[in-house]
Order: structure tokens, then sequence, then C-alpha cells
């Protein structure tokens, strides 16, 4: 006789088959893909740490460089991060506290004058003398401050005709033994002396200087920079004043083209 009754009361279960999907056909068991736990990560933490104690105790000395060299470095470029972000922030907010400063935001078009001799005069009734101009070998003719004169007035009436121009008279300290006046000072001065050849309401308050070019290139590079820097943006339409004899030179000529790529940039 069955020494334990049949039913419920059995008190052991009896699987016929292990756990488990029995496959008939091939009379398997396929075995069933067990989930990942959601602790993987806290497991491989861990065992990581676990690792690292154990090399602690092998070569205590290593590791102990190993984790101060990565944390020099992570403090390195920390440090590095910040002072970089604090730049960047202090860039843009000089930006945008001088983006409400431009005094010609107004002013869309740039007439440069560049300048082609210092004036030395310490009066400036004499600007029409050669002898109150501090020339070149080259430039020692008849009627060559008559010319830097009507160089001046010709950028002046141009300007008067735009309400939306900038003059910029153009030129550094270019040269030496003429002390350390600049080329566009010079030129600003002339005008001013000549009262502005009656333009004086009109041009004057919209006339500054460019006084750091060496060439004609830079007349023009660093007049558009200037520009940029008083009113904001770049110019619209760039009007170059040149002096007349130098309108057929080579350097004359690299810088028309010049212009003529930076319209097509504008």
């Amino acid at each position: 006789m069955n020494k334990y009754p049949f039913g419920s009361n059995n008190p052991k279960s009896f699987h016929a088959y292990p756990r488990g999907d029995f496959v008939i056909e091939s009379g398997t068991i396929k075995r069933t893909r067990s989930r990942k736990s959601s602790i993987y990560p806290v497991r491989m933490v861990k065992s990581w740490a676990n690792r690292l104690h154990y090399y602690y105790k092998l070569h205590p000395l290593f590791v102990f460089s190993i984790s101060l060299a990565f944390g020099v470095t992570i403090l390195i470029v920390l440090s590095l991060y910040e002072q970089h972000y604090k730049v960047l922030n202090n860039c843009m907010e000089l930006d945008d506290g001088f983006g409400s400063y431009y005094p010609f935001t107004k002013l869309k078009n740039l007439v440069m004058v560049a300048g082609h001799s210092v004036y030395t005069s310490s009066s400036c009734e004499k600007a029409d003398k050669e002898d109150s101009w501090f020339l070149e070998s080259y430039q020692k003719n008849p009627g060559q401050a008559a010319t830097f004169l009507a160089h001046i007035k010709e950028g002046i009436e141009s300007t008067a005709l735009d309400d939306e121009a900038l003059l910029l008279f153009s030129g550094g300290e270019t040269l030496k033994d003429a002390g350390p006046r600049s080329e566009a000072q010079s030129y600003w001065t002339v005008a001013d002396s000549k009262g502005w050849f009656g333009k004086e309401d009109n041009v004057k308050w919209r006339a500054l200087t460019e006084e750091h070019a060496r060439d004609s290139f830079e007349n023009l590079l660093f007049s558009v920079c200037r520009f940029r820097e008083l009113s904001g943006t770049y110019p619209h339409n760039i009007t170059l004043e040149i002096w007349q004899k130098l309108r057929r030179s080579t350097a004359t000529r690299a810088t028309t083209r010049a212009i003529v790529r930076a319209r097509q940039r504008v």
C-alpha cells in the first residue's frame, strides 16, 4: 500500500521534467534565458572596487601613485575648463556691454582718405606750402602740398554727399624723422584748419582717424576694422579716395581689387 496518500497532502511535489521548455520533436529541454539583474552596474562597481583593493594590498605605492596622478589630472582639467568658461563668459559680457555704445550705428558706408605725408608745421595756415610737410625725395615737387589739400577736400565732399557715410583719414606714424605724428592726424588737423571746406556742420562730427596703416593695403584693411569698431557693423559701401599720382601704381591696383572682394563679401 502506498504510504503517502495521493492528493494535496503529498509532502513532496513531483516534477516530471526539469525546468524549461521541453521540445517534443527533439526530446531536449530549451533553457530560458535569465533576465539581467537591474543591479548589474552596482555589482560591476563592487567588482572593480574589490580588484582595486586587492591590487592596493599587493602594490600600495603603485596604486597610490596612479590614484594621485589621476586625481591631479582631473583637477587640472576642471581648472582649465573653469578658466576657459570664465574668459568666454567675460568676453560675452564685454561684447554685450559695448554693443549698445557704438557711437556711429546709423552710418553704413565708408569714405577712406589714405594719407601720404605728415604735416610738421606748428601753424596750420601754411598747409599749402611744401616746407610744412615732411616730404620724401620723390615728393619734393612744386604743387605737392596743394595735391594733399585737394585730396582731403575730395574726401570731405564725397562724405557730404552721403548722409550715411563715415569719413576716415588713414595713415600711421610712418616717418621716423617726422616724430610721433601720424598721417591721419595730419590730414584731420589740416581739414579742421580749413573749416572742412565749408562743410563743417555736415562732416566734422563723422570724420575720424585710423592711425596704424603703413601702406595702401593696410589703409583699406584697418579702415574697415576701424569702421566696425565705431559702428558695430562692416561698411555696406566703400569709397576710396586715392592720391591722383598713385592711381596707376601696383599697390593701388591691389588695393582696388581688395575693395572689390570686400564689397562682394559684404
